[in-house]
């Protein structure tokens, strides 16, 4: 009877990752001057267990990588070999490629061997007591050796490359900036850039985080095709990018021939309902490509607007070109299952194709030459598709080179260089580690539960009045049982912190080398317990703010020692409990912010007027760097820089109900504190009550709750309220005027004003009376309906009515509390207080 092992898989990657989770740390810890057996026994328990389980699941390249490493290991182990600085690096770039590895084919992608090929050279001249060749080198050399194997076929002579890349709609919230990569090309020789704009909404619709853009640039110098590729490393897996050589006659090269009788012509028009039958396209593609070269062209001509789109229906069609080296036979198999379904036509390599002379049209748009694992699912499909109805594209001339460039030479099927779109992998984790203890106390509470279900079905066969003392006593405990089987489910979702710190101390140490600094990074609290949820939630905003410290924090070593600081500065991550939420701390011992350098920034760019400038607290000052594309970086690099992250962090930290704040002196360090909930399933609410309906404030937003008085309200001139709360502005939205109900009174000074914070402001919401406070369990609104703007999610309250969460950014976006609104009012509550220090 044969078993059927990929039904363990999952469980073998979950283990792997695990593992070289212990062997990064382990190497981290590992000192080449006093090596520790216990830590050398941890790394090779971590790779002898990764290799016996992939050669059980036939997984050969990770196999014989992990075969070289667990041999170098074990003679370190026996004490026959020592160990350097430079093995240690080695080995945390095996660590790096094992990964690569397992999420290749975890994701049923075809690993990368360039990188684990050179690796083992390098393991491999150790063990015969060689000096290694650098990794880079070593890929370099296997490159080079495949490409000498490779078909002999004469390359054009590469003048230059035509790229098509139009980025991911989040790439500025990932902390990306598109101009950036244009500038590095600029810098690598001569570009000539045409915008893509037809994806631009209209002007009320725009999201000023969101990219709307794509570009068509010709590139024209003497940089490779990796070098190309690197500009776009960091985006490479959430965007569209082709990439084409230009040969010196100015023609685009692609990675099929287009002569005449060399190639397959293939067109494919799918029925509408193919996803509906299980069949997927771009599995066909897979499989013609395994035959031969391939290409393929998307016509999205009958792909209808986004309302009328719907997820399971396919409104694509293709144009395919494969190599001569495939059969009829081969072809014919490919789409065996949806010939019946589809119109397909098939011209062998020879016949005449009117196509080939014919202009391609805007419509068609080139699809990646590696083909990504997809989901059986029309939005998959048309991933990388511009989903619109057809129009032409209106194309904004961008020079970037005062020089006279040559025109873009027409539109040609693209060979995607850059590299191959990677299935989307969840960062979070599909299952999660319970310890014992809290499975123990779970079902005791069950017992608990049905003794006093027990009871009380007791009492129901045969009550009257003298068993009501028994009753309500019975339902005490039942309420009682219910909350602690509540905690107990709760704490079954906690995991230590420790999860998610232990991504830092290779990547500060990687950091601070490349940045020539010296950094210690302390870990304390790491035995704090945060929802799973909401751990996996924060690891990008805490990525982003290490970075920043190690990059602006952190002064370089003789700086600090001309100002008498240690060489080497420290950075600080802890994490505590405090009431009901959980704080993280990232502290640095750097040169703090310069408040007027902040100022200047933020005046240049028009966030302070300069006359308030000298009215403003430090904390005011410290929380511009939160806002969008604030930075006073004087040069841009990737680790930091851009102008975009700050204000993201802050957005995503408030999506998970938390909030964060800065503090800072300038020539100590600086402390950035993040408050979250324990849980993201249960919210501190406050019940308030308009006209008719009930809605619910997260409690954490709330500053304070108040009623109008007499004198307290004045108008901006654009129609906003705005009330005088002590000593500044504060803007007034009607919630009854946003999503148009009837209120109880349409008066503000017979409502009530809740003060909530948002982005770092405040704004007053009028309501018609505040009820109770407890705690509610959230439901997703758009899992069960759809994203409802202003609304975060929705609950049941103890008589069955649903009541609304309020998304409070999402309510001021509504209300349109825009940034100049926001500068009148600063400049109102500015001119208030130069009257009163004058007075």
């Amino acid at each position: 009877m044969s078993i059927d092992l990929s039904q363990f898989h999952q469980v073998f990657f979950e283990e792997s990752f695990e593992g070289l989770d212990a062997m990064e740390t382990a190497l981290m810890e590992l000192d080449p001057s006093a090596v520790d057996s216990e830590t050398i026994n941890t790394i090779f328990r971590a790779a002898h267990s990764i290799k016996g389980g992939s050669a059980t699941f036939g997984f050969s390249i990770v196999a014989d990588f992990t075969h070289v490493l667990e041999t170098l290991l074990d003679e370190i182990r026996a004490g026959n070999r020592g160990i350097s600085q430079d093995d240690v690096d080695l080995f945390l770039q095996s660590v790096d490629c094992l990964r690569d590895l397992l999420s290749a084919l975890q994701g049923d992608e075809e690993p990368d061997a360039v990188q684990s090929e050179s690796l083992k050279a390098a393991f491999e001249a150790i063990l015969r007591g060689e000096t290694p060749v650098a990794a880079d080198s070593a890929a370099e050399s296997v490159a080079a050796e495949e490409t000498e194997q490779d078909d002999n076929v004469a390359e054009p002579t590469v003048a230059g490359w035509r790229i098509h890349f139009v980025p991911g709609s989040d790439v500025l919230r990932t902390g990306n900036e598109p101009l950036r990569m244009l500038r590095e090309l600029e810098d690598l020789g001569e570009i000539e850039v045409e915008a893509i704009i037809d994806q631009m909404p209209g002007f009320a619709q725009i999201d000023p985080e969101s990219s709307y853009l794509g570009w068509n640039i010709l590139y024209r110098g003497s940089a490779s095709e990796s070098d190309i590729q690197e500009v776009f490393e960091w985006v490479a897996d959430e965007s569209l990018i082709t990439i084409e050589a230009l040969g010196a006659d100015g023609a685009a090269h692609s990675g099929v021939s287009s002569a005449a009788g060399a190639v397959w012509q293939i067109a494919f028009k799918p029925s509408v309902d193919i996803l509906r039958t299980g069949n997927e396209p771009l599995r066909i593609f897979r499989e013609l490509e395994d035959y031969a070269d391939f290409q393929a062209q998307a016509d999205v001509s009958a792909v209808p607007g986004w309302s009328e789109l719907d997820g399971e229906s396919c409104h694509l069609s293709w144009t395919l070109q494969l190599g001569s080296a495939a059969g009829r036979a081969q072809i014919d198999e490919a789409f065996e299952w949806v010939a019946d379904d589809s119109d397909i036509e098939i011209q062998e390599p020879g016949a005449a194709s009117s196509s080939e002379s014919e202009p391609q049209t805007d419509a068609a748009q080139p699809v990646t030459n590696d083909i990504p694992e997809v989901q059986a699912s029309a939005a998959a499909a048309q991933a990388d598709v511009v989903v619109e109805a057809p129009q032409e594209p209106v194309v904004q001339p961008v020079q970037v080179d005062t020089d006279a460039a040559p025109e873009l030479p027409a539109a040609a099927p693209a060979k995607v260089a850059a590299k191959p779109a990677k299935k989307a992998a969840s960062s979070e984790s599909s299952s999660i580690r319970v310890g014992i203890d809290k499975i123990d106390s779970l079902i005791n509470m069950v017992g608990e539960l049905v003794i006093t279900q027990s009871m009380l079905g007791q009492l129901g066969t045969d009550f009257d009045m003298s068993s009501l003392p028994k009753l309500l006593e019975g339902l005490g405990q039942l309420e009682q049982n219910t909350r602690e089987l509540q905690e107990s489910v709760m704490r079954i979702r906690m995991l230590p912190i420790s999860f998610a710190f232990s991504r830092f101390p290779r990547m500060v140490r990687d950091l601070s080398r490349r940045l020539g600094k010296d950094i210690d990074l302390v870990l304390l609290g790491e035995q704090t317990e945060l929802d799973k949820t909401v751990m996996e939630k924060i690891g990008d905003p805490l990525v982003h703010l290490v970075r920043n410290s190690v990059d602006h924090g952190i002064e370089m070593p003789e700086e600090r020692r001309a100002t008498g600081k240690d060489e080497m500065g420290q950075i600080t991550l802890n994490a505590y409990h405090q009431g009901g939420n959980v704080v993280i701390e990232i502290t640095d011992d750097g040169k703090g912010l310069n408040r007027e350098k902040l100022l200047g920034k933020a005046i240049e760019n028009g966030l302070v007027a300069e006359k308030d400038a000298p009215h403003m607290s430090d904390e005011q000052v410290h929380d511009l760097i939160f806002q969008p594309g604030f930075s006073t970086a004087k040069e841009v690099s990737d680790v930091s820089g851009r102008g975009v992250g700050m204000d993201v962090v802050r957005r995503n930290i408030q999506e998970l109900n938390g909030s964060v704040e800065i503090s800072s002196k300038e020539g100590e360090g600086s402390r950035i504190t993040i408050r979250l909930p324990l849980t993201l399933a249960i919210l501190d609410g406050q019940l308030v009550r308009v006209g008719a309906h009930t809605y619910i404030f997260p409690l954490v937003s709330i500053v304070e709750s108040l009623q109008n008085q007499e004198g307290m309200l004045s108008q901006v001139a654009g129609g906003c309220d705005v009330f005088k709360l002590r000593d500044e502005y504060v803007p007034v939205i009607s919630l009854f005027e946003i999503f148009g109900i009837e209120p109880e009174s349409r008066s503000i000074d017979e409502s009530l004003l809740v003060v909530v914070e948002c982005d770092g402001d405040k704004v007053a919401i009028v309501v018609d009376e505040l009820e109770a406070q407890q705690q509610v369990v959230i439901k997703s609104l758009e899992q069960n309906y759809r994203r409802v703007e202003g609304i975060s999610g929705a609950t049941i309250l103890g008589d069955g009515t649903v009541a609304l969460i309020l998304d409070i950014p999402g309510l001021v976006k509504l209300a349109g509390v825009s940034h100049q609104l926001k500068s009148k009012v600063m400049s109102l509550a500015g001119s208030h207080q130069t009257m009163q220090a004058s007075l």
